[in-house]
């Protein structure tokens, strides 16, 4: 009867580690998201946060929408919204297959659409004289 118990007793301890051992190599999934525009070295803000200079990289959570503002001097501001929609394995019962059961690290890289960015248009002398003169009568008026 002792010998019996503590042949169960093995096996749980080896069904134990076994499982400990599957969970500790499990996979995880890392996101990024690039963004483009033309021409590169916009400043990039996803969110309210800064990113970098196009093309900017960077890691991301949870899929779905992103504000994208880009910058840049002698350009006009562009914002706009780009989607991010979740793969079929992130939705279950196949995210936990993908971020727990599958060994190694599965790669999401994702990118934008080329954002283009229009050139600022510079006012010119009479238009800055016009506006000039309209603010130095709304004040005088006040």
């Amino acid at each position: 009867m002792t010998h019996r118990r503590e042949q169960n007793g093995s096996r749980i301890s080896l069904v134990l580690a076994l499982s400990a051992a599957t969970l500790a190599l499990g996979g995880c999934v890392e996101r990024s998201l690039t963004v483009r525009s033309e021409p590169a070295g916009a400043v990039v803000v996803v969110n309210d946060e800064e990113i970098g200079a196009s093309p900017a990289k960077f890691s991301f959570v949870w899929y779905g929408d992103y504000e994208i503002i880009l910058r840049k001097p002698g350009f006009e501001t562009l914002t706009t919204f780009h989607r991010v929609p979740a793969p079929w394995w992130q939705f279950p019962p196949f995210d936990f297959v993908a971020e727990i059961l599958v060994p190694g690290t599965i790669q999401d890289a994702r990118e934008t659409p080329v954002y283009v960015m229009a050139p600022r248009a510079e006012p010119s002398v009479p238009e800055l004289m016009e506006n000039a003169e309209k603010t130095r009568a709304e004040a005088g008026s006040k």
